[in-house]
């Protein structure tokens, strides 16, 4: 039997597949939703392109799938559904403490009849951030709201100095509440890093972006 592992590309779910995976669950695919009108992960802006080099650079298949604002659950769930007959009981997520997403996560498994695993749940945050970053991965800030952050901010790791910004600025360490996105370009689950040779930093709609112009394995 197998989990899958519910997949942004940031750092949240790529903590929880290897928490997962440290704790003895087979994660046999990675499961990423992507707007069918951008083609890019929504809220993140990061392109399919990219998730796709992530799922090269850690072994691992990647099922995409290209969602809808309006039906964006029941496609996310129709693509689960289709996994199971492979042997699927369950699914992991990246959820640390918003209840009303860990109540969603539970109901969108127990309609599908396998189980929600959240290897992350309950953690200190800022302890949590932190483990991530000791654990020798390596991420890059990729949205932020630019209410809390400025454009320099943009493409830098995530470590150290950034975890000492969020706490003497009030930033919820993790940024569950939107404040930022990030991408895991490598760490103990990567056979190969991910390269961001070239980009450009852009703002939409109170965000700033990463743009991604040049990346490789």
């Amino acid at each position: 039997m197998s989990y899958v592992c519910s997949w942004s590309g940031g750092k949240d779910g790529c903590f929880a597949c290897y928490k997962a995976m440290c704790q003895g669950y087979h994660v046999s695919h990675l499961v990423n939703c992507i707007s069918q009108e951008h083609k890019r992960v929504r809220f993140h802006g990061t392109e399919a392109r990219l998730i796709q080099l992530q799922a090269e650079a850690i072994g691992l298949p990647l099922v995409q799938k290209e969602t809808t604002p309006d039906a964006y659950e029941p496609e996310f769930k129709e693509t689960v559904r289709n996994l199971i007959p492979a042997g699927v009981e369950g699914m992991v997520f990246g959820d640390i403490y918003l209840q009303e997403h860990k109540d969603w996560t539970e109901k969108f498994c127990r309609d599908l009849g396998i189980r929600a695993i959240q290897p992350l749940w309950g953690r200190d945050r800022e302890e949590l951030l932190l483990e991530f970053v000791h654990a020798g991965f390596r991420a890059v800030i990729v949205a932020a709201n630019a209410e809390f952050f400025d454009s320099d901010w943009i493409g830098r790791q995530v470590d150290e100095d950034f975890v000492k910004y969020l706490r003497d600025n009030n930033v919820d360490p993790c940024g569950e509440n939107g404040e930022y996105h990030t991408l895991v370009t490598s760490g103990p689950m990567f056979k190969t890093p991910i390269t961001i040779a070239r980009s450009k930093t852009v703002r939409r709609d109170g965000y700033w972006f990463l743009d991604t112009l040049e990346y490789s394995l």
